[in-house]
């Protein structure tokens, strides 16, 4: 068969053979394909682009030579490492062989040996039963003296020989810690010891039961030396200095069992029972039990009152006091590397804050916690204490009580100054009250000045607890003084309360005239608000710029309080000024006053005004001032208020002349009476309300009605809050005015209503007009 033949044979086993060994490869063919039409297709989409075909070839054609290039390139290096793995393997498989037939040998030889090991069985066992005998008689002497060992031993442990008892007592240790370390077989040369049964174990432990109670009491005993290390070093401080030694020993011996036990391979010995003992750590644990001992009989009955700041007094210089002997006679006692100062100053620290915290959950005074407080925050960390430049080195702890603990206990002391506060404040109410009664003037200060004995109360009070707190810290003084003024603010409350009782009491008991010093009274409380809102301010200026954004509820408002009552009590003095001018107001501009001519009742009600104004002298600026506006305002209000009553209506010109000409006489003697009294007072009131009079005189004496309207222009310019029922009862009092000269004038007044000016206080707003009276008639039908 040729070679086509055979080409063409096996072409359909190939083919039927490629798509289940290679199936990717038809795959990434077709894609090739596919790819390649469609580039071609996009490239060459016009004939003038198949001038360019030669060009494609040759490109296509370097790239494909390249690709090849590549791939022999890779397959010859996989190649070379395939083959490079192959004589690896072939060297593995030798070695392999040369190992497995040593292996065999060492077999041979393991099984000839184990017979031999077989025969030294007995020996060995021969050999250990030595060993123990050996180690039994040689520790006989010991364990037939252990019983007179322990018993000296005890003896000098109680007559506190501790540096002899403590070298017996580590050799008595030693002799057991021998005997059981031989009984575990590991004296015998060539042998791996043999476990000690727990039967042997405990008869040793049993024998050498004494040991362990030497060490308890010579633990107890050292530990009461070292207890009172204070006491023994200021008389013989030899027994301390043993303790401290036997202490270091210990420790030596800990550590080298440890680093022996740590250290040594499967041979090593098993750590005696109560090793290690950590005596070390122990006698420092002992100095802090020493330090706290003295807080352990403080209770809360010992240190009641004065009794805590005594309490502290004594811990000061107790502490103090064991300070210096640590210092300069313990310190000198013990190694360098003890820093028994420091110790001692750490346990003293967490001693007084656990009876510091103890004491603060106490229900403490308000003296008491001010006691604690100075004490914790200034006392202790101040040159006499921990402060002190050779104690501030060794001093690295915190506080004694934490912020938060600080925050409750000036909480507290604040909460217990409120009580007090309001307790006191509550009695001096009660006196001022009380002094309200006195059938006697109030007292007067050096400048002539109505006073009672409450604003010195209260303001000493406020000032001596803002002082007081100040002593602790700001923040407690800003604490104290805004708990101070919500008591102002709650006094003042009931000042006010009590002011307005006061007054309702005077009205009731009016008719028997039983204060005769009621007024009196009144004008001490306006000068005590005076006094008092002058030391609210002077608290209010003490406070810290941060003290307001650190209270949660409403800031207090004493100043608004003091405002209120001041009003009160001014309102109570003006009503008991009318109450006094009521009678002669009642005889003014009537027809019979108009008749008579006569001025007395104007110069009884002039006595009474300058009665006022006298009494007026004793309080204190600004309210005096306000108290003499108050009282001219009231003056001309009511001297209007008798005109709006129309007791009088002028039957012709004569009696609107007589009556303008009167109106004006009063408006004079009022008006000289006030100038001449504010003058002496030297000040010159701003508002004038005596202008009214005179105005109104002129709007009577006016003789021709067709002028009231321009005249009620001016009326209405100068007083905007005059009212068409005012104008219209002044008309009336003329009794001249025709129906359409009143209209007009009406009219006018709705049209021009002006707006208040700004200060303008309103005059003709406190006047009311008098409701007209109707008629009276029968229902009858020629009525009807």
């Amino acid at each position: 068969m040729s070679d086509g033949d055979k080409n063409g044979g096996d072409k359909p086993e190939d083919a039927a053979a490629l798509p289940e060994v290679w199936p990717e490869a038809e795959r990434a063919e077709s894609l090739a394909r596919g790819a390649a039409l469609k580039w071609a297709s996009g490239v060459f989409c016009r004939p003038e682009h198949l001038e360019r075909l030669g060009q494609y070839r040759k490109r296509e054609s370097q790239r494909t030579s390249s690709i090849q290039s590549r791939l022999k390139s890779v397959v010859q290096s996989y190649l070379e490492g395939v083959g490079w793995g192959l004589e690896q393997l072939r060297e593995a498989r030798a070695e392999l062989k040369e190992v497995s037939h040593a292996l065999g040998k060492a077999g041979v030889e393991s099984s000839r040996n184990a017979e031999g090991v077989k025969a030294l069985e007995m020996m060995q066992e021969v050999s250990v039963n030595h060993c123990q005998l050996l180690a039994a008689v040689s520790n006989l002497p010991r364990l037939y003296s252990v019983r007179s060992m322990v018993s000296e031993t005890e003896r000098l442990v109680e007559s506190r020989r501790l540096l002899e008892a403590h070298a017996r007592l580590m050799e008595l240790e030693c002799w057991q810690d021998d005997v059981l370390w031989q009984l575990h077989g590991a004296g015998a040369p060539g042998t791996a010891g043999t476990a000690l049964s727990a039967q042997d174990e405990e008869l040793v432990r049993n024998y050498f039961s004494g040991v362990g109670k030497l060490v308890e009491a010579l633990g107890k005993e050292l530990w009461a030396v070292v207890g009172s290390g204070l006491a023994l070093a200021r008389q013989n401080p030899t027994t301390f200095v043993s303790a401290v030694r036997i202490v270091e020993r210990e420790e030596a011996l800990d550590q080298a069992m440890l680093e022996e036990r740590g250290g040594a391979g499967g041979h090593s010995r098993p750590l005696p029972p109560g090793r290690p003992r950590c005596w070390r750590e122990r006698f420092f644990q002992v100095l802090e039990e020493a330090v706290s001992a003295r807080f352990r009989s403080v209770s809360y009955l010992h240190t009641r009152g004065p009794g805590l700041a005594g309490h502290l007094s004594a811990l000061q210089h107790g502490i103090m006091g064991d300070l210096a002997t640590v210092r300069h006679l313990l310190d000198h006692c013990v190694p360098p590397h003890y820093n028994l100062t420091r110790a001692y100053l750490r346990a003293c620290h967490r001693c007084l804050q656990s009876h510091l915290g103890q004491v603060s959950g106490w229900e403490l005074e308000s003296g008491e916690i001010f006691a604690v407080l100075n004490w914790v925050l200034h006392i202790y960390n101040s040159s006499d204490m921990m402060g002190h430049p050779d104690l501030v080195v060794e001093m690295e702890s915190g506080p004694l009580i934490s912020k938060e603990g600080l925050e409750q206990l000036q909480n507290k002391y604040v909460h217990s100054v409120r009580k007090s506060v309001s307790e006191w404040m509550h009695k001096a109410l009660e006196v001022e009250l009380t002094d309200w009664q006195r059938d006697q003037e109030p007292d007067t200060d050096h400048e002539g000045f109505y006073l009672t004995s409450l604003p010195t109360i209260i303001t000493q009070m406020l000032e001596e607890n803002a002082r007081v707190a100040l002593m602790i810290s700001e923040s407690l003084r800003d604490q104290t003084i805004q708990m101070g003024l919500y008591e102002m603010e709650n006094l003042l409350n009931r000042f006010r309360e009590a002011l307005v009782e006061f007054g309702k009491e005077h009205r009731r008991d009016q008719s028997t005239n039983q204060n005769k010093f009621y007024l009196h009274y009144l004008l001490a409380s306006i000068s005590n608000c005076i006094i008092l809102k002058t030391s609210t301010e002077s608290l209010q200026q003490q406070l810290s710029s941060r003290s307001a954004s650190r209270f949660s509820r409403t800031p207090p408002g004493p100043l608004a309080a003091l405002d209120r009552a001041v009003r009160r009590a001014c309102r109570l003095v003006m009503d008991q000024l009318l109450l006094e001018l009521q009678p002669f107001l009642q005889g003014l501009l009537s027809r019979s006053w108009l008749a008579q001519g006569d001025v007395t009742v104007t110069l009884k009600l002039c006595g009474v005004l300058e009665r006022h104004f006298e009494l007026y002298s004793r309080v204190r600026p600004p309210c005096r001032q306000r108290l003499q506006e108050e009282c001219q305002w009231l003056t001309v209000v009511e001297y209007v208020r008798v005109l709006m009553q129309k007791r009088l209506v002028c039957r012709n010109a004569e009696e609107r002349r007589q009556l303008a000409q009167r109106m004006a006489l009063d408006a004079q003697h009022l008006r000289d009476l006030f100038q001449g009294l504010v003058e002496v007072e030297g000040s010159v009131s701003e508002v004038n309300p005596m202008a009214l009079l005179p105005v109104l005189a002129d709007f009577i004496r006016l003789k021709d009605p067709s002028m009231l309207t321009l005249e009620v222009s001016g009326l209405v310019a100068k007083y905007p809050d005059i009212s068409d029922e005012h104008v219209s009862v002044l008309l009336d009092v003329r009794g001249d005015v025709s129906r359409d000269v009143r209209g007009t004038v009406l009219d006018l007044l709705e049209q021009n209503t002006p707006p208040l000016p700004a200060g303008y206080r309103p005059i003709f707003s406190d006047i009311l007009v008098p409701t007209p009276s109707m008629p009276f008639c029968l229902p009858t039908a020629k009525c009807a």
